[in-house]
């Protein structure tokens, strides 16, 4: 396999996997949302305080935050989305090393004045 289909390979594989832990997650809070309810009003563990609200707010705030990382932020900021960040800081400090060997130039050569 070539380089660039290995690359498309692997970040094809990476996502699909980011996915499937999403999807995980999702199911884990949904059915552990179910149980913590049961416990607190069915087996009347500390029924007086509705605890299981304040467990299920803090998980589905964890799961939106993964969701938002895996199908927002990774949808836009990839692989190649990094590339071109890293090309334009190259061309950024080749620009300001130019521009300082011509100034270093420019001071040791006085005839150029």
């Amino acid at each position: 396999m070539e380089q660039n289909q290995q690359e498309l390979y692997e970040y094809a594989r990476k996502r699909v996997k980011q996915k499937k832990r999403v999807y995980l997650h999702f199911i884990l809070f949904f059915v552990s949302s179910i149980f913590f309810y049961i416990i607190n009003k069915c087996l009347d563990v500390d029924p007086q305080d509705d605890w299981y609200l304040w467990a299920i707010t803090a998980w589905a705030f964890l799961f939106i935050m993964h969701f938002i990382k895996v199908f927002v932020t990774e949808s836009f900021i990839n692989k190649k989305w990094e590339q071109e960040q890293i090309a334009k800081l190259v061309a950024r400090q080749e620009r300001k090393i130019s521009q300082l060997e011509k100034k270093i130039e420019k001071d040791n050569n006085p005839s150029l004045q």
